[in-house]
């Protein structure tokens, strides 16, 4: 079994300030998984917080094959017991991504995090588009995991991709 927990924060052009930024820091964080129906290959436990409903959450849970992890636009193969995890273009209008993009081969129990923030076009007119941005959280577990397990573990495999998504370089975080 592949459970994936995707926690997206979606806000709009308008909610770009401080204040906005301060009402949506933190929400995208792991959460506890409900629980997983019987006999499916891959579960999605999808997570949403939009600006529009004031950041709260609302969840989304889907199974199947395989091939249910398109609708996050990633692709999953199988490897003996090994799961590879690639990242598939999707329709953000920043950053670009030209083809699959390998975010990390689970081994069994293993799990992998993977981070990335997006800038979308909610017209397709170029000459007057308006924005909307999404931060993204997607954890993935290959084998068995407990409703806790994305709360109470390290992942094995960490990928960031986020980028400045307003202009300009992401300056370095002191610690």
């Amino acid at each position: 079994m592949i459970t994936i927990q995707r926690t997206r924060v979606r806000w709009s052009a308008a909610a770009r300030g401080a204040p906005h930024a301060n009402a949506r820091r933190g929400v995208r964080r792991p959460v506890l998984l409900p629980e997983s129906p019987d006999g499916a290959d891959v579960v999605i436990h999808d997570v949403l917080a939009d600006e529009t409903t004031g950041y709260t959450t609302r969840h989304q849970v889907s199974s199947g094959g395989v091939e249910r992890a398109r609708d996050l636009g990633l692709w999953l193969s199988k490897e003996t017991s090994a799961v590879l995890v690639d990242r598939l273009p999707g329709s953000a209008a920043y950053p670009r991504q030209s083809g699959p993009v390998r975010l990390f081969k689970l081994l069994p129990g293993e799990i992998g995090r993977y981070r990335a923030n997006f800038r979308f076009a909610v017209t397709t007119c170029q000459c007057n588009p308006s924005w909307f941005y999404e931060d993204w959280l997607l954890l993935m577990a290959n084998g068995e995991i407990e409703t806790d397990g994305f709360l109470a573990r390290t992942p094995d495999h960490d990928v960031d991709h986020r980028v400045h998504l307003y202009g300009g370089a992401i300056r370095p975080r002191r610690r």
